[in-house]
């Protein structure tokens, strides 16, 4: 019989497998949960150079299980899962996500090393991450439940665990229940994600390395109408967020805050997207609360460092400034 993870009880067994009567939840999200340790410094290393730094902070982040974190804050019923292992990072997301109240369904693989993220902060606020997964912890297909993806409303994935997240998301779109997707990185296997994908958002130069074209629009047009996604989009960090739905174009400019790290910006930018999403709101208030949700997150250390009350992000989207309030120049050739 499974047993579930949080039983003080468990067996020392390789796998200890959470309860399979699931509850129904507004998101679920299956993908990449990381212990992050963020070094702030005050300009980026040059190579071969010696580097002082003054403080390290360990804090639980992830695109999947940080999205799910700042959705469950702003009022919605979450559920994540994915794998973790015995260690101590574990615990620390274990306590994470029962302070945030979001449900989970995590496989603890025992002996095995939750995923570690060296994050390096510069002066300016931007992050470069170092990453390491111990490959007994990817979520395998055979890992999952049916029940847990489809009592949901929405389901999220970042694509890292490709085959869970793929047959994750046939199971959401089997039972009709919307895919939105995070990705950054052109994994084996993707595009068969993709097909499953309602809402694609992803990184500024996913959409050209995966259509083979050095124009952004042309890209988010191709991706579209290739796999036939409601919506195609790519954050463009301080431009903000340019998509595509498939009869025009819709561009929200970043907002202009005091930038202390950028770590979690996309997380964030989901999670705000995902929320707009499940409250029926236009397309373009979807984008621009989502735009103001990272634009707050990135004034604090960490990937989950300042999940703002609603009444902020849009207190902030009526008084903030700017970046670009012009219209969205095509990327040039």
């Amino acid at each position: 019989m499974p047993v579930h993870p949080s039983a003080s009880s468990a067996p020392a067994l390789p796998y200890t497998y959470p309860m399979t009567n699931s509850s129904k939840v507004d998101l679920v999200g299956v993908g990449l949960n990381a212990t992050d340790t963020i070094i702030p410094l005050s300009t980026y290393p040059a190579r071969g150079s010696k580097v002082e730094y003054h403080t390290a902070t360990v804090l639980p982040g992830g695109q999947v299980a940080s999205t799910v974190v700042a959705c469950q804050h702003w009022g919605m019923t979450t559920r994540y899962v994915g794998k973790l292992g015995d260690d101590t990072a574990a615990t620390l997301h274990r306590e994470a996500f029962a302070r945030a109240g979001v449900e989970t369904q995590i496989i603890t693989v025992s002996g095995g090393a939750s995923p570690q993220s060296l994050i390096l902060v510069d002066g300016g606020g931007e992050r470069t991450v170092l990453g390491r997964r111990d490959e007994r912890l990817i979520l395998q297909p055979s890992d999952l439940d049916r029940d847990w993806i489809v009592n949901a409303r929405a389901l999220h994935v970042d694509g890292h665990d490709t085959a869970a997240a793929t047959l994750a998301a046939r199971w959401a779109r089997e039972a009709g229940i919307p895919v939105i997707a995070d990705l950054d990185e052109l994994y084996p296997g993707v595009e068969e994600l993709i097909e499953n994908i309602d809402y694609l958002i992803v990184s500024r130069d996913f959409p050209c390395r995966l259509m083979a074209e050095s124009d952004l629009e042309r890209a988010l047009q191709q991706m579209q109408r290739r796999y036939n996604c409601a919506l195609t989009a790519a954050t463009l960090g301080e431009e903000g967020v340019l998509a595509w739905d498939g009869k025009q174009f819709h561009h929200a400019p970043a907002y202009a805050v005091r930038v202390v790290d950028t770590t979690g910006a996309g997380d964030i930018f989901h999670a705000g997207f995902i929320h707009g999403l499940l409250q029926g709101w236009p397309l373009d208030r979807q984008l621009d609360f989502a735009c103001a949700a990272a634009a707050l997150n990135c004034t604090a250390v960490g990937a989950r460092g300042r999940i703002e009350k609603v009444d902020a992000i849009e207190n902030l989207m009526t008084t903030g400034t700017r970046h670009h309030d012009a219209s969205y120049i095509s990327t040039p050739d």
